[in-house]
C-alpha cells in the first residue's frame, strides 16, 4: 500500500513537473560522513592492507637508513628513472610524506573505531542477556521436546524446576543467564569480542610504539672490516639517525670489534641453489664498563650490548691494495671495501680508491672485485662462485683533482672523475689494471699498484630503542585478541517451558557452524533420549532415561 502511495505521489509530481529536492549536507555533514566512514573498522583494515603494501618498496629497494652506498651505486646505475624514485621518496619510504600520512590516518581510524566499539562492549557485558523472541523456531539452533513432570507436582511447578535446572546446566556451559517467567535467557562468547578489541587495541598501542621508539632512540650503520675495531661515538659511524629528542651526547659507552668473519656457500646444490649463502657468522668482540666478551653475530640474531643492540645486515670484501707514487713511497695502503652486486650470486663486487696523498697529482681508481675469476663463453671476465677460489682484481685508473677540496660532500663508494685524466699504456690505450692475489703492475708515471690480499668484512645496524619491552607485549597482545576473536564463537542460547513442552534454541552473533549442534547438545541434557533407550532395550519395555532435572522425559524432536 505505501509503495503504491509512493508511486502514485511520485506520478503526481512528475505530473506537475516538480522535483523532489534533498536537503544538502553541507561542509559540517560532509565532516561527520568522512569521520564515520574514516572511523569504521572496514576503512581501518583497508588502511592497514595499504600501510603493508606501502611498505614494500621498503623491501625491493635500497634504504638511505639502512645502506646508503646501494642507494648511491642504484641512482648512478639507472640515471632518470633512479632520480624519479629518489623524488618520490622510495629510497626513504618509511619517512616519507605518503607513508606517514598512511600512518597517521591508520592511527586515527583506529582511536575512532575502538573507544566507541568499547564502551559498547562494556554496555553489552554488564547488560542482561534478551528474552526471548517469539517465536524460537526461526532460530538456525532449534529443538523440540515433551517434559513429563513428575506426577505428584503441579504442571507450574515441574516447568520451575526444568527451569531451574536448564540455568544451572547453561552456567555450567560458560553461559551468562537471566531468568524470566517462561524461559531462560543466556548468552556467552563475550571473549570474542574483547579479542577483537584487544586486537585492535593492541595494534594502535605497537603503532604509537613504533612512532615513540623513532623519537627517543637511535639508529646508525657502521662498516667493519676484520680485525677493526669499532668505537661507539657519533664520529665513529658511517651514518647516523638519532630520533627527534634523543641526545647524542648519551651514546652508551661500548666497543666492538670484529675479529673473523665466514661465510659458507653451496657448491653442491644443483640449478639455482648453486652458490647460495647458508651460514654468515661473525666473531665480535665487544667490551663495556671494562668487561670483554666474544660473541657469534649472526643474521637475525643480534648481539646486545649497552642496552644497544647490533644487527647484521650485510657482507663482502675488501681488497688490500697498496700504491705507490713514483718516489716508490707508499701512498695508500690498507683494505679497500667493495660492494657486491646484489643480483649477481658470484659476489662480483665495484669498488673505489681513491689516493690524495701522492705526489704531483691526486689518483683515483676505479675496480671490480671477482672472488673466483672465470671466463664466460665470450672470454669475459666473470665471478662463478661467491667464496674466495680465485681472486682477481681489474681496475682503471685516473689522475687529477679528486674535488675532496671543495668541501661537497661525496660517497666513498664513487669517483667523480669529471676533473680527471684517465691514465693510458704506452699504446695510448686506457690503462687496464688486472691483477691476481701478490702480483704488481706498474703506473705509467712510474708509481706501482699491487694486490696484497683479501679481508672479509660486514655491514652493522646499531640502533637503541627503549620502547623494545613495550613493543613485544603489544605483539604477544596482538596475537593473542586475534586467537580469542576467531576461535571463541559468540552465541545466544534460549530455553523456553509451557506445559511441558520444551524449546532450545541457539543464535550465533557471527560465523557459528558449531550452533545447531550447541542447541541440540543442550537439549539432549535437558530431556531423556529415546534412542539411548532404544539400544539399550531392543524391545522398548526399559524404563525411561532420568533427565538432567530427576524427571522422565520423552523427545519428539
Amino acid at each position: 500500500m505505501a509503495k503504491k502511495t509512493a508511486d502514485r505521489t511520485g506520478g503526481k509530481a512528475a505530473a506537475n513537473g516538480s522535483a523532489v529536492t534533498q536537503p544538502q549536507l553541507g561542509f559540517i555533514g560532509m565532516c561527520r560522513w568522512a569521520w564515520r566512514q574514516l572511523t569504521t573498522m572496514r576503512v581501518a583494515l583497508i588502511l592497514l592492507l595499504i600501510l603493508a603494501l606501502a611498505a614494500i618498496p621498503g623491501s625491493l629497494l635500497p634504504q638511505r637508513i639502512q645502506d646508503p652506498g646501494r642507494v648511491n651505486t642504484f641512482l648512478e646505475q639507472n640515471g632518470g628513472w633512479g632520480r624519479f624514485l629518489d623524488t618520490i621518496q622510495m629510497f626513504d619510504v618509511y619517512s616519507s610524506i605518503w607513508f606517514s600520512a598512511i600512518y597517521l590516518l591508520l592511527m586515527v581510524s583506529l582511536i575512532g573505531c575502538v573507544i566507541p566499539r568499547s564502551a559498547q562492549h562494556w554496555k553489552a557485558m554488564r547488560s542482561a542477556p534478551p528474552k526471548a523472541p517469539r517465536r524460537l523456531g526461526r532460530m538456525p539452533g532449534y529443538e523440540t521436546f515433551t517434559s513429563a513432570g513428575d506426577p505428584s507436582e503441579s504442571r507450574e511447578t515441574a516447568d520451575r524446576e526444568f527451569l531451574d535446572t536448564a540455568e544451572a546446566r547453561l552456567k555450567k556451559l560458560g553461559y551468562r543467564t537471566s531468568r524470566h517467567d517462561d524461559h531462560v535467557a543466556a548468552e556467552r562468547g563475550y571473549l570474542r569480542e574483547t579479542g577483537n578489541l584487544l586486537f585492535h587495541i593492541a595494534l594502535l598501542v605497537a603503532t604509537l610504539t613504533m612512532a615513540i621508539g623513532s623519537l627517543f632512540g637511535y639508529e646508525g650503520q657502521r662498516i667493519l672490516v676484520e680485525d677493526d675495531t669499532f668505537t661507539n661515538s657519533l664520529v665513529a659511524y658511517d651514518s647516523f639517525e638519532p630520533g627527534s629528542y634523543y641526545d647524542a651526547d648519551n651514546l652508551p659507552d661500548f666497543r666492538l670489534k670484529l675479529d673473523d668473519f665466514d661465510a659458507s656457500f653451496d657448491d653442491q646444490a644443483p640449478g639455482s641453489q648453486f652458490g647460495q649463502p647458508r651460514t654468515f657468522d661473525a666473531k665480535v668482540t665487544t667490551t663495556a664498563d671494562g668487561q670483554s666478551e666474544k660473541h657469534t653475530l649472526r643474521v637475525n640474531e643480534p648481539v646486545r650490548v649497552g642496552g644497544t643492540g647490533v644487527y647484521l645486515t650485510g657482507n663482502g670484501y675488501a681488497p688490500e691494495v697498496t700504491v705507490k707514487d713514483a718516489k716508490g713511497q707508499v701512498v695508500q695502503s690498507g683494505p679497500q671495501v667493495f660492494i657486491p652486486d646484489g643480483g649477481d650470486p658470484g659476489y662480483t663486487s665495484e669498488g673505489v680508491i681513491k689516493v690524495p696523498d701522492s705526489a704531483g697529482t691526486q689518483m683515483g681508481f676505479v675496480g671490480v672485485f671477482l672472488p673466483t675469476a672465470t671466463q664466460n663463453e665470450n672470454g669475459e671476465l666473470v665471478s662463478s662462485f661467491a667464496d674466495l677460489r680465485n681472486p682477481y682484481l681489474v681496475m682503471s685508473g685516473y689522475t687529477g683533482d679528486l674535488g675532496l677540496d671543495t668541501g661537497s660532500p661525496q660517497s666513498v663508494y664513487t669517483l667523480d672523475a669529471d676533473n680527471m685524466t684517465e691514465m693510458t699504456d704506452a699504446s695510448g690505450n686506457p690503462l687496464l689494471i688486472q691483477l691476481a692475489q701478490g702480483e704488481t703492475q706498474q703506473l705509467p708515471d712510474g708509481g706501482s699498484v699491487t694486490f696484497d690480499g683479501v679481508k672479509r668484512y660486514i655491514a652493522v645496524d646499531i640502533s637503541q630503542d627503549p620502547t623494545q619491552g613495550l613493543m613485544l607485549a603489544s605483539a604477544i597482545a596482538v596475537l593473542l585478541g586475534l586467537g580469542l576473536s576467531l576461535f571463541i564463537p559468540r552465541r545466544r542460547m534460549w530455553v523456553r517451558i509451557r506445559d511441558g513442552h520444551a524449546e532450545v534454541a541457539a543464535l550465533a552473533r557471527g560465523e557459528d557452524p558449531m550452533v545447531e549442534r550447541a542447541a541440540k547438545d543442550v537439549a539432549k541434557d535437558l530431556a531423556d533420549d529415546p534412542d539411548d533407550d532404544a539400544d539399550d532395550d531392543p524391545d522398548g519395555r526399559a524404563p525411561g532415561r532420568r533427565g538432567a532435572g530427576g524427571r522422565t522425559a520423552g523427545g519428539d524432536g
